[in-house]
């Protein structure tokens, strides 16, 4: 049976991109729709060639639950926040238990929560002269990074790092293990 999965986005959408091509071929796995909320999104030119529908939805759309209808009528498997920066409400979570999940560019508990993403994060780690930071995936809950940890990676820092090398390095690790923890999930 074919699992299908959403992907939402607010920017770039590498690791939307990797998801994409690590499923492409894979007859096992649909990616239904790809919601981005932001209509310059970087992630829109990015999965051009994949021909998947990208959907821009508004604040409101997505605040008066039209959006989480559209959604379900969609019957996805797995909801996957890849780089998507707004606070998912407690009626997505309640009708799409332990099915939405996010990646977080950090070790969580550490350096999360409200406005910590990117390079804020990154540039906290490097404030703090962290020796190691990585990445978590995390199932997602009414609070910002508290769901429960499905899986995390560590890569070392050295105290030269700047902000932009330790962004890199996280990226890697996003890029080499998102979509493989996404297979597994589905499994």
């Amino acid at each position: 049976m074919t699992k299908s999965i959403i992907l939402f986005s607010s920017g770039n959408g590498s690791n939307v991109e990797k998801i994409c091509d690590y499923f492409e071929e894979n007859p096992k796995v649909s990616i239904s729709r790809i919601f981005t909320n932001n209509p310059k999104a970087g992630v829109i030119q990015r999965v051009k060639r994949f021909q998947i529908e990208v959907q821009v939805f508004s604040k409101k759309e997505f605040k008066e639950d039209y959006l989480l209808k559209q959604v379900v009528s969609l019957k996805p498997n797995l909801i996957i926040l890849a780089g998507f920066l707004w606070k998912i409400g407690e009626n997505w979570v309640n009708t799409f238990p332990k099915q939405i999940i996010n990646l977080h560019p950090a070790l969580l508990p550490r350096y999360g929560g409200k406005g910590m993403y990117g390079e804020y994060v990154h540039n906290a780690v490097m404030a703090n002269n962290e020796k190691e930071t990585g990445i978590t995936i995390h199932y997602v809950n009414k609070d910002y990074d508290k769901g429960g940890i499905i899986f995390q990676k560590k890569v070392s820092l050295s105290e030269n790092d700047s902000a932009v090398q330790i962004a890199k390095k996280v990226q890697e690790l996003e890029h080499r293990y998102f979509s493989v923890v996404i297979a597994q999930i589905l499994k």
